[in-house]
């Protein structure tokens, strides 16, 4: 059935969003403003079925083949009509509208016949779950600028829990696939979609540029095993704002590449600012760095969290042999209720690609502010494991209130790092009370949003 050709260019001029503006208090507050999509096509005009049943994958793939025509002609929209559309993978295209409709949902097939496979990233080496070639995730963009995933909260679903058995009993023949995937682009927008059931990553910018992730909600069932939210990677100027994600794994993950291969690549996770979002992991932390963080991973601005109901809250993760860095952080204005341990920073965490890379490529992990936080119902407060070859330094709290839920006399557990802290409770450890640190802490957020160094 084709939809009148009023309704689409309604839609269009609705829902695609150019990505620019100027920027105020940080990287979130771009002023995004609407642009239209001059032409606009329903899947159903490709022979999709909503039925749940039927595979969509080639309608899907000439109707994007179709629409590319349209690049230099203000871009097109893509609009998914209410029903259940299985697809395996397929591929965007520049200046595209992928819209979804209330009441549509794209449905990841669960026959791994339908998954292309791909090579593994260059910055992690021979692979990540296993050596070799990936599947290609379920919704991939390839060099692409100015894409938007969005709509009346639509849903895609990646019916993740085929893959969930497949990885825990070693049965797969290549790495998972992830949901959402893009690959050395530029201006992407996702919004107003939910994301369920991912068979790994949710959303995986990689060796991109200027994302701005906002109001969408990610959900998989607690004993999803390494399901991970939003996962910014080697990538610069990321906004994610407005979001619920809840997760087997980690909520959100900043990475920057494995080791040697990351180091080699050397594209940096930087210029990113997350702020209002609810997180929750069951076996991961709801906002991670690391352990894939060779690449480098500084300026990130984290401001008005909740964190509930995770096994540990804000985590820094590295090991010996990553290099790379973990710098310039500062996170404000968070809420905590039924956490683990609330803060961890772990020097030997995570495992090797190979055993090709350098055990004196040592991490750096200094220049990180946390204040304005409370807690509820904490187990532990922090543990904070530097490396004896490359102690964390400047780690700065500040403001800090925290409800231990036992009663070990020992909340806090540090060695190999060094810092400063005021008004926190309960008292932290020695190491973190240094006042000959507090002329090279990170400072607290300047009034534009943004950090600088003392």
């Amino acid at each position: 059935m084709k939809m009148p050709v009023a309704l689409l260019l309604l839609l269009a001029l609705c829902n695609a969003i150019k990505i620019h503006g100027e920027e105020s208090n940080g990287l979130c507050d771009v002023n995004l403003t609407l642009r239209s999509r001059p032409h606009s096509v329903s899947i159903l005009e490709f022979g999709a079925v909503g039925d749940g049943k039927t595979l969509n994958t080639i309608a899907f793939q000439n109707a994007i083949f179709y629409l590319k025509s349209f690049a230099d002609k203000g871009g097109a929209q893509l609009y998914v009509p209410p029903g259940r559309w299985l697809t395996g993978s397929f591929n965007l295209t520049s200046h595209l509208t992928l819209f979804l409709e209330k009441g549509a949902v794209i449905l990841g097939s669960q026959d791994p016949s339908h998954w292309d496979i791909v090579e593994p990233l260059p910055s992690y080496g021979p692979g990540t779950e296993l050596p070799g070639k990936r599947y290609r995730s379920l919704v991939n963009g390839y060099m692409l600028r100015d894409v938007v995933i969005t709509g009346d909260n639509g849903t895609i679903d990646g019916q993740g829990s085929v893959w969930w058995e497949w990885f825990t009993s070693h049965s797969l023949n290549y790495s998972c696939p992830h949901l959402v995937e893009f690959v050395s682009s530029e201006s992407i927008l996702v919004s107003n979609i939910t994301f369920l059931n991912a068979p790994a990553y949710n959303i995986h910018p990689v060796y991109c540029s200027h994302v701005h992730i906002h109001h969408i909600t990610v959900y998989a069932s607690p004993g999803s095993p390494y399901t991970v939210g939003i996962v910014p990677d080697s990538s610069d100027n990321i906004c994610i704002e407005d979001c619920s994600i809840s997760m087997g794994h980690d909520a959100i993950a900043l990475k920057s590449g494995w080791d040697e291969y990351g180091i080699a690549y050397g594209i940096p996770t930087a210029n990113v600012h997350i702020r209002r979002v609810q997180l929750q992991s069951f076996s991961g932390s709801s906002l991670a760095f690391g352990s894939q963080m060779s690449g480098g991973i500084s300026d990130v601005q984290v401001q008005q969290l909740h964190l509930y109901d995770s096994l540990t809250g804000i985590e820094f993760r590295t090991t010996k042999g990553r290099g790379g860095y973990i710098k310039e952080i500062a996170i404000s204005d968070v809420d905590m209720l039924n956490i683990k341990t609330a803060f961890c920073a772990n020097g030997h965490f995570g495992s090797h690609p190979d055993d090709k890379f350098d055990p004196d490529a040592l991490p750096l992990v200094a220049k990180i502010t946390i204040q304005n936080i409370i807690g509820t119902n904490i187990s532990m407060a922090g543990n904070f494991t530097g490396i004896e070859e490359s102690p964390f330094t400047s780690i700065c709290l500040s403001n800090v209130s925290l409800s231990i839920n036992s009663a070990s006399s020992s909340p806090w557990q540090c060695s190999y790092v060094s810092g400063f802290s005021e008004s926190v409770f309960p008292e932290p450890c020695s190491e973190l009370n240094n006042p000959d640190a507090s002329s090279s802490c990170f400072s607290l957020l300047k009034p534009n949003g943004r950090a600088a160094v003392l």
